[in-house]
């Protein structure tokens, strides 16, 4: 079992509070201070996880970068792949929304993706596997520790979970720029929003299964949002649909 790094304030705080079990140890820069040090001192305390000091130039020499004075060792099992599902039970998480995601390679946009799918209260995250970028200290630092929340499950195959889903009564919906505006659909029921990679947008076959294609009205001069953008729009109708 190999260790990887989670980076940050946010992200070391999440994986104290959810799986303390892992964390092996967390990195602290000597001239951090303030109530964040402390916040991240406590948790380490309550959960006996021990804590280095050290210097910044010290946590750069071991390849950690963009850390906000915070760094944390956790076990990883999957060899910087996703968990095959995560355990967590997500407070306010909606099962009947769930967001299928395919050949989104950077692991940034993949990381904004999953603090938007948190924030909004998704129920399950579906991914899948070849293509899509791994989740890397990158993605998780991205999420701003949402990553250790958000049910993630990895998939093989897009269309048979399409077609599994469609037998337990979602409506499956894909993004798509000639697709109809969000308000125009009923978002309020069991529903899966498919969103596709940052050059190609969704596979041929799955956007054939998908119930009806869903896009978002562009004004401006620009042809299309970032896949992270445009899933926080999206998901955001249906959150205000089903709020009502």
């Amino acid at each position: 079992m190999r260790s990887d790094h989670r980076v940050g304030f946010h992200s070391v705080r999440e994986a104290l509070r959810h799986r303390p079990t892992q964390v092996t140890k967390v990195l602290i820069v000597k001239t951090r201070g303030g109530a964040r040090r402390r916040e991240i001192e406590e948790l380490c305390t309550e959960h006996s996880v021990p804590i280095e000091v050290l210097s910044e130039r010290a946590l750069l020499g071991l390849g950690i970068e963009s850390h906000n004075g915070f760094a944390a060792e956790v076990t990883a099992e999957t060899d910087g792949r996703l968990p095959a599902a995560s355990t967590t039970s997500q407070t306010g998480a909606d099962p009947d929304l769930v967001i299928l995601l395919e050949d989104v390679q950077d692991p940034r946009n993949l990381g904004a993706i999953l603090r938007v799918c948190e924030g909004a209260g998704v129920g399950r995250v579906l991914i899948r596997d070849r293509g899509s970028a791994p989740l890397t200290s990158a993605a998780v630092h991205t999420s701003a520790g949402a990553a250790e929340w958000v049910e993630i499950e990895r998939v093989t195959n897009s269309a048979r979970e399409i077609e599994r889903l469609k037998k337990e009564g979602y409506w499956v919906y894909g993004a798509d720029m000639e697709g109809v505006p969000p308000w125009e659909l009923d978002l309020s029921g069991k529903v899966v929003l498919c969103l596709g990679g940052e050059e190609k947008g969704l596979r041929s076959r799955t956007r054939s299964l998908c119930d009806g294609l869903v896009g978002l009205p562009m004004r401006g001069r620009v042809e299309s949002l970032n896949v992270a953008t445009a899933t926080a729009a999206l998901l955001y109708e249906a959150v205000r649909q089903r709020s009502g």
